[in-house]
């Protein structure tokens, strides 16, 4: 009887022993994989933290990367779904993990259509309104999107895949995860990361751009202060906008049209509780959500690949190219404007949909070259541009490639 106890008593550490993720991380065959996520995940801790990169969405996304790289905790299955599918067999037996279940907000393009709602309580079209020159600068800065995905597709990847690695140029992190869910799922994990990393990076990689495609008297350009837009004006241009591009590019609405009600929300006044409520309450939560089983995406299988490199590699070509657009198109609406009426290009590169930093940097780089200039309202104008820019970018790529 002792023998016999003892037997299933050794028995039973054995099977405790071998299902626990120790075991399974250094005695299973690509268990090092999960060891070189881990590690990821936690080097991306320490720049949200640290750093201060994007991380409002940078330390959820690294969480839920650590999270699904256990080893045995079974938190979120990719094959669930494969294929652009849902298993909903599988989810509703219960069988599935904790991200699985929250994946579906992710996969059903819930999260990033409710963050544009956020987004457009928070956002201000007065200075785009008072200026619409600025919206060809958004326009300019989204042809990175379309050569990234040009040179992506030369070097092998599939059309689908091409065209969610040419939405980072966008600069925005909501429309290139509701892109990249619809397109190109496997590539969601890197894509998001690359995509609010090089967002973290916009002073330390637009600058050098700015500066080289500009002179030292372009760069001193001072720009006549914008007229104030009245508050009609602002209830109309959400309602307005939303109509033109829904018509033209259904495929473009869900984005559109969610940005476009958060921003009729905060201008028309009558409903402010509500206002608030998806500004922070509302936006905290679905971060939190996406942040995670984005991050979650991001497997071993899945991230440790020279598809990674490749993404990583293209996003910041695209990012570049975005930011030189905006440049140069102001450059060239120079050469017909009047004296007096000169666009200084520094503000062409807040194209790039990243609110407000990079029009925080044009505003650096202008106050260098000349201490009196202020042109942050003035940037403002192509940088909401752009996000309404990066929207249609990617309902033009879905309607083709979708």
């Amino acid at each position: 009887m002792v023998k016999l106890l003892t037997s299933t008593v050794g028995q039973d550490i054995i099977n405790f022993l071998q299902s626990s993720g120790i075991y399974m991380m250094f005695m299973e065959a690509g268990g090092w994989k999960c060891l070189v996520m881990i590690a990821l995940a936690c080097f991306l801790l320490y720049l949200a933290i640290k750093k201060q990169y994007e991380p409002l969405l940078l330390l959820p996304i690294a969480f839920g990367m650590l999270l699904t790289n256990l080893p045995g905790a079974d938190m979120f299955h990719s094959e669930i779904f494969a294929d652009g599918h849902i298993d909903w067999e599988t989810l509703s037996t219960g069988h599935a993990g904790l991200l699985d279940y929250l994946y579906l907000g992710v996969k059903l393009g819930i999260y990033p259509c409710l963050i544009f709602v956020g987004v457009g309580a928070m956002t201000d079209f007065g200075p785009l309104i008072a200026n619409p020159k600025s919206f060809l600068m958004g326009a300019a800065a989204q042809i990175g999107i379309f050569l990234t995905f040009l040179g992506a597709y030369a070097m092998g990847f599939s059309p689908a895949e091409a065209g969610s690695i040419g939405i980072i140029g966008g600069a925005d992190g909501p429309t290139s995860i509701y892109l990249t869910s619809k397109l190109a799922p496997n590539l969601l994990g890197p894509i998001a990361i690359a995509a609010y990393s090089y967002m973290a990076l916009v002073p330390v990689i637009q600058p050098p751009i700015m500066r080289a495609l500009t002179s030292e008297k372009e760069r001193q350009i001072k720009m006549t202060t914008l007229r104030q837009v009245s508050k009609t004006e602002k209830i109309i241009f959400p309602i307005v906008i939303t109509i033109i591009i829904a018509l033209l590019l259904p495929s473009a609405a869900p984005l559109i049209g969610c940005l476009m009600l958060g921003n009729l929300m905060k201008e028309c006044g009558v409903v402010d509780r509500l206002a608030k409520t998806v500004q922070n309450e509302l936006m905290n939560i679905v971060v939190i959500f996406l942040g995670i089983t984005v991050g979650a995406t991001a497997t071993a299988e899945a991230f440790l690949n020279f598809k990674t490199l490749g993404i990583l590699a293209l996003g910041i070509v695209a990012f570049s190219c975005g930011s030189a657009g905006g440049v140069l198109l102001a450059k060239l609406m120079n050469v017909f404007l009047p004296e007096g009426k000169k666009i200084n290009p520094l503000i062409g590169s807040a194209g790039v949909s990243a609110v407000p930093m990079a029009a925080r940097v044009s505003q650096v780089e202008g106050l260098k070259a000349n201490p009196s200039n202020f042109l942050l309202m003035h940037a403002m104008g192509p940088n909401v541009s752009g996000v309404i820019g990066s929207a249609v970018a990617a309902g033009i790529l879905l309607s083709f490639l979708g």
